[in-house]
């Protein structure tokens, strides 16, 4: 489903990501551990096209990012550190928003809803962003990664900031979203990527440095 082979992005002389490569299968929940400043997400930019990389592949249901840019896009979802949203707008008036900037062909009502029902913002949709919670936020962003039902979703640091009983909630939440998407999520906390994850690929310094289970990871 993901494939990325020999990534790299020079800034000058340094080195932000230096030859990275993994593969993401179909179904599957990648965790992506790293230090601040490791190289996560100058990778998931890369990924989803946000920037160009300096050399290397990054490919999304067999088609190139950087070649067809458009058709790679529409495989993915895709919630930044920083949650996209436009705070002055209403939850339901973001997410239509959103649903016409993705051209989605789905049934507009019922999608909409359906994923208001599976992130639990229902109860939230008719106000206005900028009032609500930092967990509802973040909430409202993974909503608008899942509109227009991609196979894939990038979520980079999708708990940062939380509450303790927000976390548990966002984890159990992507858990089950990889019933029905290919996932990659960034974190620099390993009990969160051991929580949740099916595989682990772990970066430092621009560089991938392991790739395995958690049982593999913990006995080498």
């Amino acid at each position: 489903m993901i494939e990325v082979k020999n990534l790299c992005k020079h800034y000058g002389d340094k080195k932000a990501v230096n030859d990275i490569s993994f593969e993401v299968k179909d179904g599957e929940i990648l965790g992506f551990l790293g230090p601040n400043g490791a190289g996560k997400s100058t990778t998931m930019n890369m990924i989803t096209g946000y920037i160009s990389s300096t050399s290397g592949q990054a490919v999304i249901n067999g088609v190139d990012i950087m070649e067809n840019p458009k058709k790679a896009k529409s495989y993915i979802g895709y919630l930044p550190e920083i949650p996209p949203i436009y705070v002055d707008m209403t939850v339901s008036g973001y997410l239509n928003f959103v649903y016409d900037l993705k051209k989605c062909k789905l049934p507009r009502s019922k999608h909409i809803q359906d994923v208001c029902d599976l992130v639990k913002i229902t109860d939230v949709k008719d106000r206005i962003i900028k009032n609500l919670s930092k967990g509802y936020k973040q909430r409202v962003g993974l909503a608008q990664a899942l509109i227009g039902n991609p196979p894939v979703l990038i979520l980079d640091e999708p708990t940062v900031g939380l509450d303790p009983k927000q976390i548990i909630e966002i984890r159990s939440l992507i858990k089950r979203l990889g019933k029905n998407h290919t996932v990659i999520l960034s974190s620099h906390i390993l009990s969160e990527i051991q929580a949740v994850c099916d595989r682990i690929v772990i970066i430092n310094k621009g560089t991938l440095v392991a790739d395995g289970t958690a049982d593999e990871l913990s006995k080498s």
